[in-house]
């Protein structure tokens, strides 16, 4: 037997607690202390039905049934020794065998006695075919005997947990551990307070998880995850509210100059800026001007103008003596950043040379392969304070990078960062205090899971467009399809041929995928129904080797549709220096067909390219796409873009057409939203709810999310440091470090 320990609260090890088989099975999910495996879920409860609905059930699929024996027969088996018992039970409507292939005598003969005509049971099992009698059967089930009384039918009639299963698991280890930790129950951690538990109608967290893992009834099982979904959503509140309580007490620099540059920049913007940008900048520019440092989520369609804004914001942080700096993904993206302000900001980026304004500043670039003197000129500048904008990727967290004055952090595509990049970013300000940070995002996130995922965050939604461009239109092309395929390289040859540019995107580098050390695809297939796991589920479908950049350039040139065309390659692990050239060739128009990586995914401006292809599109995220099919219909000319794929008609391809249809980011939004779920909360990488979410549903609880959030801010505004809250400090520290062990905490 287990040994039965007193043990602090909420630390007790399953060691002490289980034997070694439970201990190891609940240790295969990373499950070793009690607060965790009673909050382990079951994936779902069975419930005993009437046998008739074995007229809706596939052979495979596990069952339960209340029945009665209706006659037993044993005989021997044919081809080894022992024998086979055959019990026909009965609801009364509908009857079914059980079938028990038995070594020894003495197992048939404790079988036999348990299992006496009229004899009551509750039977659960899978069920199987019985070839021979052209049946459906149940091979050795579980059953259990019941009291054929009120209280004993309902007894019989309670759900039971069924947990996921790795290896040689059973249901019955499972089970047998939770209902020995349920013991203990009054010993768990209980984050979330007894006052705010009563306000909002919930069972305290013993009574909780006994009903979750020991129902009595389906209407427990609702009750007990009722609390688990409401304290996780508390927990993750609370981290966001304890984020906002140490940003009021932090010092920011005050951004309140306006001008001379911002009033410069303005006057020589070649277009007007929409009703929806100024709004937008006004509110930005308040946030900014506050003296504790504010966190903004800018979001808005590809195209919408966010970038003006940001820069506009940025110019507000140098007239106003500090520095701001422009983080971007990937280096092409901080190149084209840095190309693109340079060119708006014309002889106000060239302080100190002949040709600058008398009120410029410097706008200097920041990659991690930039050359040794390049990046040192940069270096001295940054540090010197005399480049008032920095334009840079992950190379400017590093501790060697140390800014004058930097009163402003701008982080482009937030999808690509994490809260710990924002947090070093933090690190970054001057003599003690925490500079401003706006992250800007084209994926546009719906409000509740706005709260789950960025809920330290203020939020600010630009949702017209400027107007500037043509707009693209999106068309699925399946491939099995010969002709739609033809055309499709057709239609490319003639925005080429009227003197237009086309994209074409692969998964992967190159296509030798099957051996050893072959790169990854830079594209993860993230967007794939899950694989069938121990209780069933969809399958993924089966996909195509992914077509790479290398072999797929080589194959357009072989095309005559595409005969004399200019093609060009860009991909991760060209050198810097390639990859630069390579861009400065589209822009300059002498490449006509650019075969790339995701790479280009976000941020990349080349207005005269009308056309995107994305190969094997299924092997790519909602977000992603948007951002890709973003990449044209830039300019005068409208877009299009073709969504290829060889999948068969199904969900996937489903998903293609809906993504082809989706108007607007907004649209997509909710669409990425239910295929991968709000990506991982708290931590550095963003990769799907599934990752540390284990109860809450950002669209189905939506109304806990906020409940949870109004508690949750209540209570830390009440105890900041939460020192008569230790249980929830305890959580917090716990969710972070599950969310990323490196994560900072702050």
């Amino acid at each position: 037997m287990a040994r039965r320990v007193e043990s602090a609260r909420g630390s007790m090890p399953l060691s002490e607690l289980l034997e070694r088989k439970e201990a190891r099975a609940m240790s295969s999910f990373g499950v070793k202390d009690l607060d965790t495996m009673l909050r382990f879920a079951p994936r779902r409860y069975t419930v005993p039905a009437p046998l008739r609905s074995l007229h809706d059930v596939q052979v495979g699929e596990e069952m339960s049934a209340i029945v009665s024996v209706v006659r037993v027969k044993e005989r021997s088996m044919r081809s080894r020794r022992g024998s086979i018992l055959e019990v026909v039970v009965s609801d009364e409507v509908e009857e079914i065998t059980l079938t028990f292939f038995l070594a020894k005598q003495h197992l048939v003969d404790w079988h036999r006695s348990r299992l006496v005509v009229g004899k009551h049971l509750v039977v659960r099992g899978t069920v199987g075919w019985n070839s021979y009698s052209g049946s459906p059967q149940i091979t050795h089930p579980d059953y259990e005997e019941y009291d054929d009384t009120p209280e004993g039918i309902a007894h019989a009639q309670r759900p039971l947990p069924v947990y996921p299963l790795k290896q040689n698991i059973a249901q019955r280890t499972m089970r047998a551990a939770t209902e020995q930790g349920i013991e203990f129950a009054g010993s768990l951690a209980q984050p979330v307070p007894g006052s705010v538990l009563s306000a909002r109608g919930l069972l305290t967290l013993p009574q909780a998880v006994t009903k979750v893992h020991v129902p009595a009834t389906v209407q427990d099982t609702r009750e007990g995850m009722a609390h688990l979904v409401f304290e996780e959503a508390f927990v993750l509140q609370a981290i966001f509210a304890q984020r906002r309580a140490v940003d009021a007490r932090t010092p920011a620099p005050a951004l309140r100059a306006t001008g001379p540059l911002q009033d410069l920049f303005d006057d020589r913007l070649p277009f007007e800026l929409t009703a929806g940008q100024l709004e937008i900048g006004d509110q930005l520019a308040e946030h900014v001007g506050r003296d504790h440092p504010t966190s903004v989520l800018l979001q808005g369609d590809v195209g919408s103008g966010k970038t003006v804004i940001a820069l506009r914001a940025m110019l507000r942080a140098v007239d106003s003596g500090h520095q701001a700096v422009l983080l971007a993904p990937t280096e092409v993206l901080a190149e084209q950043h840095h190309r693109t302000i340079t060119q708006l900001l014309g002889d106000l980026a060239r302080a100190g040379q002949l040709d600058g304004a008398a009120d410029a500043t410097r706008v200097r670039l920041l990659t991690g392969s930039q050359r040794t003197a390049e990046r040192r000129q940069t270096l001295l500048d940054v540090t010197s304070g005399l480049a008032g904008i920095v334009i840079g990727t992950h190379a400017l967290l590093t501790e060697g990078v140390e800014f004058a004055a930097l009163g402003l952090a701008v982080i482009d595509e937030q999808h690509r960062f994490g809260v710990d990049h924002r947090r070093r970013l933090r690190t970054k300000g001057p003599s003690g205090m925490s500079p401003h940070v706006v992250v800007m995002t084209a994926t546009p996130i719906p409000r509740t899971a706005a709260l789950a995922t960025v809920g330290d965050l203020d939020v600010l939604t630009l949702r017209e467009s400027p107007g500037m461009r043509a707009g693209v239109t999106t068309h699925v092309v399946p491939e099995q399809n010969s002709r739609w395929e033809t055309r499709m390289w057709g239609r490319a040859a003639e925005e080429i041929a009227a003197g237009r540019q086309v994209f074409v995107v692969c998964a992967r580098i190159d296509e030798t995928g099957a051996g050893e050390g072959s790169p990854p695809p830079e594209a993860p297939p993230e967007q794939l129904p899950p694989t069938p796991d121990a209780d069933g589920g969809g399958a993924a479908p089966r996909l195509e080797e992914a077509r790479g950049v290398l072999a797929t350039a080589e194959r357009l040139a072989g095309r005559p549709e595409l005969a004399g065309a200019r093609i060009g390659v860009l991909h991760g692990r060209m050198p810097s220096e390639d990859k630069q050239r390579v861009m400065e060739d589209m822009l300059a128009g002498r490449i006509d067909i650019l075969v790339a990586t995701t790479v280009i995914e976000v941020g990349v401006d080349i207005p005269n390219a009308s056309t995107m292809i994305v190969l094997d599109a299924e092997r790519f995220g909602v977000s992603q796409l948007h951002q890709l099919r973003g990449r044209v219909g830039r300019g005068e000319h409208a877009g299009i873009a073709f969504l290829s794929t060889r999948l068969t008609p199904g969900d996937a391809r489903s998903r293609l057409e809906q993504i082809a249809g989706a108007a607007d980011g907004f649209a997509l939004a909710e669409i990425d939203l239910e295929t991968r779920g709000a990506g991982d909360l708290v931590g550095e990488e963003q990769s799907g709810l599934q990752r540390t979410l284990k109860h809450l549903d950002v669209i189905r609880d939506a109304r806990i999310i906020e409940q949870a959030r109004e508690d949750a801010f209540a209570v830390v505004a009440a105890d900041p440091d939460l020192t008569a809250h230790p249980d929830l400090a305890g959580a917090i520290e716990n969710r972070l470090r599950d969310a990323d062990p490196d994560v900072e905490r702050s």
